[in-house]
């Protein structure tokens, strides 16, 4: 099977246990690893470089996509290999690392870090390390379930360790669409003019030359975190179906839409998987992460075309879609981030964003990344590529969080991703807020009225009429804007800045 997947002449000559290709990678260096959302991470290699730094100590700047499965970075973060970390991630281990101060963590728009290596903005990369299902005769890598930064790595590094995963169906070859942006100030137009569009190769062209290692492996991707849809996941996206509608009944949009585009977890996964159950036809995604829900809308008949950067999958889907992968051939598309998150296509395409906020305040600005203004809980990822740039942006959220003891909606958010200024829609369970053409003091009262937990409700109006009273286009009382969090700090929740409401006093 390996010579059937490994076409290269003379490849054998390459071949290295993991061990041996970590020892590559050296104090100090910088590094490029594939992998986004869990999805076609190197899987070797990272563990021995985590196994020999338990032994001699060295540390790294890692760059990947976006966030590794199997437990790499906890592995990798125990093992203090982890100097700085970029642009995104999700696991527990290495995000109390970052907010303790131990692992410098940038973290970027995802379409924007490969742009900062190309401009020599963030150093070079010494070493690619790149997981393949194929490499082709001419030394194409053919990537595996995820493309993400992978592509330019490669070819940025000095050197490249190929991950060839004997494990990832063969089938892959031929779903990915690499192509690289020439340089600026001489780049031409990128031809995406649909998501269907292909104009680049089926693998990462590449000088043969810098293969460096080829480490031959059987592993499998971590399975989607993803929880089935609820009673109020439901709810969010009945509200969106029934907007939907509206927008259809006034000529805004057509049963197609326009090209979707959904943030990786819970949240976006049920809401775009709810869609199956409104009145439209002949739908494309244009997105990061293909998840179950993308699979959903494609068996439904729903869906037409899928275009993303990796497919993050539950177990059963995985067995499923990588099992029957010539099913799906004609209806699949994977591509380089700086591609699948490309602000300039996203416009030009009119996608609809739907993407979920962590919290939002009274006039719309969106918090997507820390709890309580300081703690990183995972990135903000590709939903700033998207917000700013598409058509309808839209947010979505649970009203609380921690059973109740958390608004979703506070007065004035304690970290912005997301200005006012790129917030279209937000929804929650109770209802949706369409704040286009609205001015802040507008935005403020339909986002009370029709996102915020009845629990909240009150104390965000009292707020808000108080603030008013001071005067102002944006009004705030700033002493007390960031109160609920300081209640959230020092309590443990939220509740206490609706108590006094319902006791018949005032906000504290």
């Amino acid at each position: 099977m390996a010579d059937q997947r490994c076409r290269l002449p003379g490849w054998r000559d390459r071949v290295m246990t993991a061990e041996q290709a970590a020892e590559l990678i050296q104090d100090g260096m910088t590094v490029g690893m594939s992998g986004f959302t869990r999805a076609g991470e190197a899987k070797a290699v990272p563990v021995a470089l985590a196994r020999r730094a338990a032994e001699n100590p060295f540390s790294i700047t890692l760059m990947t996509g976006a966030s590794l499965g199997n437990d790499l970075d906890k592995l990798l973060t125990e093992a203090n290999v982890l100097a700085r970390r970029m642009p995104f991630q999700v696991d527990t281990t290495l995000r109390r690392a970052i907010n303790d101060g131990r692992v410098m963590f940038i973290d970027q728009h995802l379409s924007e870090t490969v742009e900062l290596l190309r401009n020599q903005q963030l150093g070079k990369i010494d070493v690619a390390v790149v997981e393949a299902c194929a490499i082709t005769e001419s030394g194409g890598i053919v990537p595996t379930t995820s493309v993400g930064n992978s592509a330019s790595y490669a070819i940025l590094a000095e050197k490249v360790i190929v991950e060839l995963n004997l494990a990832a169906p063969a089938g892959l070859e031929g779903l990915h669409d690499i192509y690289i942006p020439q340089m600026r100030p001489n780049r031409q137009p990128i031809p995406v003019v649909a998501p269907d569009s292909r104009i680049g190769t089926p693998y990462i062209p590449i000088d043969p030359a810098k293969i460096a290692a080829i480490v031959v492996t059987e592993g499998k991707d971590s399975p989607s975190t993803v929880l089935p849809p609820d009673a109020e996941t439901q709810l969010i996206a009945d509200h969106l179906i029934a907007f939907f509608e509206g927008e259809i009944a006034a000529g805004r949009l057509t049963p197609s839409l326009l090209p979707l585009q959904a943030g990786i977890g819970t949240m976006a996964n049920a809401v775009m998987s709810g869609l199956k159950d409104g009145p439209f036809e002949n739908l494309s995604m244009y997105s990061e992460v293909l998840q179950d829900s993308t699979f959903d809308l494609l068996d439904s008949g729903k869906l037409n075309f899928a275009s993303g950067s990796s497919m993050t999958l539950s177990p059963q889907r995985a067995e499923q879609v990588l099992g029957n992968l010539d099913v799906y051939r004609d209806r699949l598309m994977l591509r380089p981030q700086e591609l699948s998150n490309h602000p300039g296509i996203v416009r030009r395409l009119g996608v609809i964003a739907i993407n979920t906020a962590l919290e939002a305040d009274i006039y719309g600005n969106v918090n997507s990344t820390h709890v309580c203004g300081t703690r990183m809980m995972n990135g903000i990822g590709g939903s700033g590529d998207f917000a700013r740039n598409s058509q309808l942006s839209i947010f979505v959220t649970k009203s609380v969080a921690k059973s109740g003891d958390v608004s979703s909606f506070v007065p004035f958010v304690s970290h912005i991703d997301h200005t006012e200024h790129d917030v279209d829609i937000l929804v929650s369970e109770h209802g949706l807020a369409d704040l286009r053409g609205l001015a802040p003091r507008e935005r403020a009262r339909v986002i009370i009225d029709r996102c915020a937990d009845p629990l909240y409700k009150e104390a965000l109006n009292a707020y808000f009429e108080e603030a008013c009273q001071r005067g102002g286009h944006t009004p705030h009382c700033l002493e007390k804007a960031l109160s609920w969090h300081q209640s959230l700090e020092t309590r443990g929740t939220m509740r206490a800045m609706a108590a006094p409401l319902i006791e018949g006093g005032n906000v504290a």
